[in-house]
């Protein structure tokens, strides 16, 4: 362990689940150079969770949005950033855009895989072999070591920090009693293709009502139909148990009333790794995509899925037209409870 002191600017990725992910990396960096200053560009939303990074120095938000070139903007970032004299810059996303600004502030070392044939902005410049790093997690933490470097068989994990001064003004705001509370996350940002039913989550929350907990919905205000249609689906007396938390919370509350979860479910989501991260009992269950590439980071989970001949697809929508999402709808709510009652 080399215990030099840099400073290091990463290129975060542009997902809520990436970039709770990323904090294996940065913990990674603190290992091999504690005294080392990790900053991190990376879009305004995800600053609320690199707040929650004893790791990262400070967020720095990305002020062109994702996939647009901008360049006027990234050379007047470029600029900015020269001032703190980086050591390092580590690219987590692959394309050639975010090489750009690394290049453009002169950081002499800069590090990521080729992705979209980036010789030249780009002089530490991995090829990356998918077999040796199957989960992203490993594609990640492989950055903060020399090439060719095996990594160790127990990756660091993310490990969020909670406010824990506002837990209870949160629950207390939003209508939570003093029963547990299981957390449904049955939003994706990425698709439908990764969303287990409404009918299920429903069935899910009607379990854990009759035991006499409470139901807290997550996810963002895009996912506001999915959770009104899941409580629509539960008999008139059970809906007053429900709290829809669906586009009323800031990502940093989320993760506050999380950490307070005595049980989650989720699909495969930014929230998921949130909850992860926080190390709550939770089952996830997967449908387009595979545990084998982005799975939970955490002893406390299970992970339920179905064995069918087309998965995992990665479609964000099911292309299947005679049996529509069967890897999610032949997933039973009871398999999910079992696992659950398991973990619990």
């Amino acid at each position: 362990m080399t215990s030099s002191p840099k400073k290091i600017l990463i290129v975060g990725p542009s997902w809520v689940g990436d970039m709770v992910m990323a904090q294996s990396l940065f913990i990674a960096l603190k290992q091999q150079h504690p005294d080392s200053s990790i900053d991190v560009l990376a879009p305004a939303w995800s600053l609320a969770i690199l707040e929650r990074m004893p790791e990262v120095r400070k967020g720095i938000a990305m002020p062109v949005g994702h996939g647009k070139l901008n360049l006027s903007v990234r050379f007047e970032l470029a600029t900015s950033l020269q001032a703190e004299q980086y050591d390092q810059a580590i690219l987590l996303p692959n394309s050639l855009k975010s090489a750009l600004v690394p290049w453009l502030a002169k950081i002499p070392e800069r590090t990521g895989w080729r992705g979209e044939m980036r010789y030249g902005l780009l002089n530490d410049i991995r090829l990356l072999k998918k077999s040796d790093y199957p989960l992203m997690v490993q594609r990640f933490v492989a950055l903060a070591h020399k090439p060719f470097t095996p990594l160790p068989d127990e990756l660091p994990r993310p490990s969020l920090v909670v406010d824990s001064s506002r837990v209870a003004g949160l629950l207390q705001r939003y209508g939570f009693n003093q029963q547990p509370f299981i957390a449904l996350c049955p939003g994706a940002e990425f698709g439908p293709a990764k969303r287990w039913p409404e009918n299920h989550y429903a069935a899910v929350a009607q379990s854990f009502i009759d035991r006499g907990w409470q139901v807290a919905l997550f996810g963002s205000a895009n996912d506001i139909d999915v959770t009104e249609s899941i409580i629509a689906l539960l008999p008139e007396k059970q809906k007053n148990a429900c709290i829809n938390l669906a586009g009323e919370t800031e990502l940093a509350e989320a993760v506050d009333i999380l950490s307070a979860a005595s049980a989650v479910v989720s699909n495969d989501s930014g929230l998921m790794h949130v909850a992860a991260a926080l190390a709550r009992p939770m089952v996830v269950v997967y449908g387009s995509t595979s545990p084998d590439f982005t799975p939970p980071l955490s002893d406390n989970v299970a992970v339920e899925k179905m064995a069918v001949e087309c998965g995992p697809c990665f479609q964000r929508e099911c292309p299947l037209k005679d049996r529509q999402m069967h890897c999610l709808k032949d997933l039973s709510p009871q398999r999910v409870i079992t696992a659950l009652d398991t973990l619990l």
